[in-house]
């Protein structure tokens, strides 16, 4: 198996696509309102026959409606981001009866064909080998390195150790970190890491707790809030290691997005969960390859708003590598169970998994 499986497209010289209505729509009367009966979109490619022709929706996500644009392009909308005069596409059905055809194995290889099992669903467990998956993930970022993007959504573990920040840092370095996605803890503990080498107050190497430890996180914060930024922060107090440190340094995008508890927070954090979802889906929009680190909000939130394909310039379809990585079974067959056929989920410590991969790609950290 290649390292991007091939995709098979529907047979549209079948029957039922010959023979299938055109989609029909229903003009928006009120922004952010969908029109009864809108049909609302999956993770898998879909199809939709507008003027005789089977067209396939773009940079797609769940949960969301399709409008006709001009020339009859398609576009994927939240429904609170639709417009008043938006053509938005109805029907509930999904096998060419309203002209509209969801098409979830596109990806899949014959079982009795191919003895690689990446592309089908199956349960995971702490009882799981997943040896074959580290070896197919870093075959994946050897490949999308040059010809992909990764993003990556990460939980503040991170922060709390020296080797899983170092090996987090030299992906970075390295060209493995094309976007990242996190909220205030990771960046502010990561930072904290960064100026005095504690997380929580606690030595990010031994684990001992510093004298008035509890008081370095949010000292942190104030620091960089007035500094204004956290590029300003780095320049201002000469940091020189760390996640934030090496997103900066090498001009990765990042998004933060806060919530209820958030200390401070940070400048860059986004207090709106609206405008942080568009934000974070700018990056996601992006993505051929994500993967989900010990953050199940975050895991769960990214999860409804990746696709399952991606179109390249050249118009070829290929998957979205999804990975979750998490201590919890609970989280990371969570993602697996949205049905997304190249959801990979590996349950262990994410702090060895980092360490592991990155020796794996003949990395040092």
């Amino acid at each position: 198996m290649s390292v991007i499986p091939t995709y098979h497209a529907p047979d549209f010289g079948a029957d039922k696509f010959k023979n299938a209505p055109n989609a029909t729509f229903v003009v928006v009367e009120m922004d952010g309102v969908a029109p009864d009966n809108f049909h609302s979109t999956s993770m898998f490619p879909e199809y939709f026959k507008i003027d005789g022709e089977w067209r396939l929706a773009e940079k797609s996500r769940m949960d969301s409606s399709v409008v006709i644009g001009e020339d009859a392009v398609l576009r994927v909308v939240e429904n609170r981001n639709l417009k008043k005069g938006d053509k938005v596409i109805i029907g509930r059905t999904e096998n060419c009866e309203e002209g509209i055809f969801v098409h979830p194995d596109g990806f899949e290889v014959p079982a009795d064909k191919s003895d690689d099992k990446f592309v089908f669903r199956q349960g995971r467990s702490r009882e799981t080998a997943f040896s074959k998956d580290y070896d197919r993930l870093i075959e994946i970022l050897r490949h999308e390195k040059e010809h992909g993007n990764i993003l990556w959504v990460m939980g503040p573990a991170f922060s709390f150790d020296h080797d899983a920040r170092n090996a987090m840092s030299s992906l970075i370095k390295n060209g493995y970190v094309h976007g990242l996605l996190a909220g205030n803890a990771l960046a502010t503990h990561d930072l904290e890491g960064a100026h005095l080498n504690t997380a929580l107050g606690q030595d990010i190497y031994t684990q001992h707790p510093h004298p008035n430890g509890h008081y370095n996180h949010l000292d942190v914060i104030n620091k960089v809030r007035r500094s204004g930024s956290i590029p300003n922060f780095i320049k201002d107090y000469n940091i020189d290691n760390g996640i934030m440190y090496n997103l900066v340094k090498n001009d990765v995008p990042f998004v933060l997005t806060g919530s209820i508890r958030d200390d401070g927070p940070l400048p860059e954090v986004i207090a709106s969960a609206y405008e942080g979802q568009d934000k974070m889906r700018s990056l996601v929009k992006n993505a051929t390859t994500v993967i989900c680190l010990a953050t199940m909000l975050h895991t769960i939130a990214t999860g409804n708003m990746t696709p399952s394909y991606t179109i390249g310039d050249d118009g070829s379809v290929r998957p979205v590598f999804l990975y979750c990585v998490d201590a919890a079974e609970f989280a990371v067959n969570k993602l697996s169970d949205r049905g997304s056929l190249c959801s990979i989920g590996i349950v262990t410590n994410v702090q060895d998994f980092i360490t592991i991969l990155v020796k794996g790609l003949g990395l040092s950290y």
